[in-house]
């Protein structure tokens, strides 16, 4: 399943990109995750708990920054989690690019290819597409709120 997003936030380019590349930071902005751990330089572990139509998911994986260009302004990650409870998992691939409009605002493109595999893939397309816009949202307000005034 492929996911293109867009998102354009009040900030200029380069704060954006240090608060983004700070894995622990970014995770307090994304709405349920609950843990976040370095395990090395590229490679985090954590906790995401989230509701997916009528199933709640506690997903615990791993986050490994595959690439990290400030001279384009691109980051790329992989992910693999699981839940047990809920028989599923998801692995996925996202790339991120910071585009400046103006001198306080940048558009955040983001793209993802996942895979969900498991009683999780059986919500179909439409409600998991729902829920990724929501939460992307959810994000961008919680990052506007931490860097109002940078």
């Amino acid at each position: 399943m492929k996911f293109n997003q867009r998102a354009v936030i009040s900030v200029a380019r380069e704060p954006l990109w240090d608060f983004l590349m700070d894995v622990p930071k970014v995770a307090r902005s994304l709405p349920g995750v609950e843990t976040v751990t370095q395990i090395d330089d590229i490679t985090y572990q954590g906790v995401l708990k989230v509701r997916v139509g009528p199933i709640s998911l506690n997903l615990q994986g791993k986050i490994i920054l595959e690439q990290c260009d400030r001279g384009s302004w691109r980051a790329a990650l992989r992910a693999e989690a699981s839940d047990r409870m809920a028989a599923g998992a998801v692995k996925g691939q996202t790339s991120m690019e910071l585009k400046e409009i103006g001198p306080k605002e940048t558009e955040l493109v983001v793209e993802t290819d996942v895979n969900i595999l498991g009683k999780i893939g059986e919500f179909g397309q439409p409600i998991i597409r729902k829920k990724a816009d929501q939460m992307l949202q959810e994000f961008v307000e919680n990052i506007r709120k931490q860097l109002a005034g940078t």
